[in-house]
């Protein structure tokens, strides 16, 4: 899967930023890292593929913690990118507290937080595009793997619309979507048809006759190559997020119908095959196996930073992360249909190091603007790291539910497996900016239902095995839903209704009761008329009333069956 040379790669390009490896403080950071060196690199090739994904409408710089829980399964079990902290940074060759080993993993994260500041921002990227651009004028394509219109007040307050400007400003030439339909097929057809990019997602079609929604392949010429590229949306959008945003389009992996768009891509004289997806890393893994004549698929979805590719019988998968934290540059050398050697670098956004283009920055400030009161409002202060990303609850993800169980007056809370969200180092404030960046969805009402015990261990067993079951193809969504006021034991291994068990109110102690019902509060729901307040108006008001939020390590969901190297430790 990894081979000797890719490794070497990811080495190589990290000792162009690491010099020499050794910790540093803020002040010897900022004049450590350059913009030279994180754009150095040996051209290779007639194409540079640029790609990025999973943005969540994040166009400033923010610090985001990757995960310390990363559970691989079945045919994943201990392979990129199921492998976090020292396991990931050992694979790679990538020594501990450099600014690449602050990038890509977990560990030290609040202390090179500060030596090494903030990563991302649209006015940063744009500054690394245009330079790898005049290199590579005639020979670079600028790919968005989908996430890109959600995440942010301001894309919320637009409806996308801020998105569409940035992008089109920094000069994509294709992408693909999933977060995009929560804004509704009305708006979606709106904005797809009236922008400059093309909106590819080949395996949406209308539910009556199954004709194709979207366009599936744009055909590019680079370096005098052609190249096809080929839009996979979300394939489990329907199921993951409100069906009656879309009630007309159906979804799927459609891998039979990638297929057919390989080979019609080749049959219109691509010597290039590249699938923009947005299916997420073990899924794109199976399906480079299966479906022949893919030379690269740049995948999406579950904001897996890898540095170097991973490379399934001819096929190359590129994961370039999430949050604008990082670019990834990938040189193809193409003869006779094929490709013949390739050159690849994750490149980390550090914003310091980098000098905003002048252009992108007036414009993220004109979107910003007009909004600057509810971005700027301090709700509160936070007194510990509050993150989120893993298979199981994060520090910001406890913040949310301990504000459903104070606000609902519940027992029990339940938020949805989300990886996207700013993280916030201990001292910082909670601004609205932060606060929407975890909670801005157009479904965001709070409920207060009563559920049987019965019920909850369905629920959990459900998502469960969408997270961890060993066939990809049935990976259907996020992380495993975070729990308030509820612990339990789960066993990865298991098959679906054998994982959990030891399911405990926490309030009495006592085990939950199959039979009796519980106060549960929860957002996000899928089901159309939740009624309840929406999540960042409670949230807002619970941290306002707490005015500093120190959350404890969460020890209430017990993990057992699963390989460590996917476990911090």
């Amino acid at each position: 899967m990894l081979s000797r040379r890719d490794i070497l790669q990811a080495s190589a390009a990290a000792a162009v930023i690491l010099g020499g490896g050794l910790r540093v403080g803020a002040a010897a950071a900022a004049q450590k890292i350059t913009q030279s060196d994180l754009l150095r690199f040996q051209p290779l090739g007639q194409v540079t593929l640029l790609h990025f994904t999973d943005i969540h409408a994040q166009i400033v710089p923010l610090h985001f913690r990757e995960p310390s829980v990363n559970i691989g399964v079945g045919e994943a079990l201990g392979l990129p990118p199921h492998l976090v902290g020292q396991h990931l940074l050992k694979q790679y060759g990538i020594k501990a507290g450099t600014p690449e080993a602050h990038a890509l993993a977990y560990p030290d994260f609040v202390q090179l937080a500060k030596d090494y500041g903030k990563l991302g921002g649209l006015a940063h990227i744009a500054a690394l595009v245009k330079a790898i651009r005049a290199e590579r004028p005639n020979n670079t394509l600028l790919l968005d793997g989908g996430d890109t219109w959600q995440g942010s007040y301001t894309s919320l307050a637009t409806k996308g619309a801020d998105m569409v400007k940035v992008m089109e400003a920094l000069g994509v030439d294709a992408m693909t979507a999933h977060w995009e339909f929560t804004y509704g097929a009305e708006r979606v057809k709106e904005l797809a048809e009236g922008m400059k990019i093309p909106f590819l997602c080949g395996n949406v079609k209308d539910n009556s006759f199954g004709d194709a929604v979207f366009d599936a392949i744009k055909m590019f010429e680079r370096g005098g190559v052609k190249i096809a590229v080929i839009g996979q949306a979300f394939p489990y959008t329907p199921i993951a997020n409100p069906r009656y945003m879309i009630p007309e389009w159906s979804f799927g992996i459609e891998e039979e119908k990638v297929q057919e768009h390989v080979e019609s891509a080749r049959a219109k004289g691509a010597d290039l095959v590249v699938l923009l997806s947005h299916n997420g890393f073990d899924v794109d893994r199976k399906l480079a196996g299966r479906v022949k004549g893919i030379d690269v698929i740049l995948t999406g979805h579950t904001h897996d930073a890898i540095p170097a590719p991973v490379k399934v019988g001819n096929t190359l998968l590129i994961a370039p992360g999430s949050h604008g934290k990082f670019l990834a540059r990938l040189d193809l050398q193409v003869k006779d249909k094929r490709v013949t050697d390739y050159r690849f670098r994750l490149i980390p956004v550090f914003s310091d190091a980098i000098t905003p283009d002048p252009a992108m920055a007036k414009l993220v400030d004109e979107i910003r603007a007009p909004h600057r009161t509810v971005l700027d409002k301090v709700h509160g202060r936070a007194d510990s790291l509050l993150y989120r990303r893993g298979n199981f609850n994060g520090t910001f993800d406890d913040l949310i539910c301990q504000a459903m169980l104070a606000e609902r007056d519940a027992e029990i809370a339940l938020s949805p497996g989300f990886r996207w969200g700013a993280t916030l180092l201990p001292g910082q404030d909670i601004t609205g900016d932060v606060l929407y960046s975890q909670t801005a969805i157009t479904y965001p009402n709070v409920y207060r239902n009563q559920m049987t015990g019965e019920f909850l261990k369905t629920v959990l067993e459900d998502v469960a095995d969408n997270l961890f079951n060993p066939d990809p193809y049935y990976q259907q969504g996020g992380d495993m839903v975070r729990v308030g006021g509820l612990a339990y034991t789960i066993d990865v291994a298991k098959p679906i209704g054998q994982r959990i068990s030891n399911m405990t109110l926490l309030r009495t102690g006592q085990p939950i009761d199959p039979a009796r019902s519980y106060t549960v509060a929860g957002w996000a729901s899928i089901n159309e008329g939740t009624e309840g307040p929406p999540i960042y108006d409670l949230v807002g008001k619970y941290i306002a009333t707490q005015k500093t939020v120190k959350i404890e390590e969460n020890r209430s969901v017990k993990v057992v069956g699963a390989d460590q190297r996917g476990i911090a430790g």
